[in-house]
């Protein structure tokens, strides 16, 4: 049995939406289990290590902005975005057949308007996709996540992936490739101050103009379920 919401830390961070929220916990404790889209010891802290902590990544994201979740997964962090941001237009990106169908399922359930699943990888998509945001959660280091999100974003617009407690270190090994791509700027920021311990861990780059495609990846890249 799933752990009740934290009431106040995510009726603070979820508002009025906190409902929608809490369907969708029990879908991920339900259906995404039973389909290995989240492992089971992480029943017991989805509010805090999964719900709360993506959703304050909407303290970086301007408003009305057009997102991309690279690698959604089971959604994290896109769909709490579309859930405590419905003025965001978010399309999640998901090469995996049995994700997209998590997906779609849980976007209908959800009844969530602002949200598109799409399959298929960050390298194709590139052709005809330009967003102002881009996010990814457990998806690769930030070395080859930089090369498939930033031919994604318009210039001008960001790369905002949720690391830990390696982040600064993936960010200088990383800046060699964020240099060729000719990056506006790359830092650490951290959100969710107050309401999740630790603070949701940023790596935050601007890009300076329209990227070229990266190649592909390997067939063997896959997201991690937590």
């Amino acid at each position: 049995m799933w752990n009740d919401s934290p009431v106040g830390i995510a009726s603070e961070v979820f508002g009025d939406a906190l409902p929608v929220a809490e369907r969708y916990a029990e879908f991920l404790a339900g259906p995404g289990v039973e389909r290995g889209l989240i492992g089971p010891r992480e029943v017991d802290r989805l509010w805090e290590r999964h719900l709360i902590n993506c959703a304050v990544v909407a303290e970086a994201i301007p408003a009305d902005a057009r997102v991309v979740d690279i690698g959604s997964g089971a959604g994290l962090p896109g769909l709490v975005l579309a859930i405590v941001r419905p003025d965001l237009k978010i399309t999640l990106l998901e090469p995996l057949l049995r994700r997209t169908t998590f997906l779609t399922e849980a976007v209908g359930l959800l009844e969530l308007g602002n949200v598109e699943v799409r399959r298929g990888r960050a390298e194709d998509a590139a052709a005809d996709l330009s967003v102002d945001v881009a996010t990814a959660r457990a998806v690769a280091p930030l070395e080859r996540l930089a090369g498939w999100a930033l031919p994604l974003l318009r210039p001008g617009g960001e790369l905002l992936a949720l690391k830990g407690e390696r982040a600064a270190t993936e960010l200088e090994e990383a800046r060699p490739v964020l240099a060729r791509f000719g990056v506006r700027t790359a830092e650490l920021l951290q959100v969710g101050q107050g309401k999740v311990d630790p603070p949701t861990t940023l790596v935050r780059v601007v890009a300076e103009r329209a990227a070229a495609r990266a190649p592909r990846r390997a067939k063997g890249s896959r997201k991690r379920s937590s």
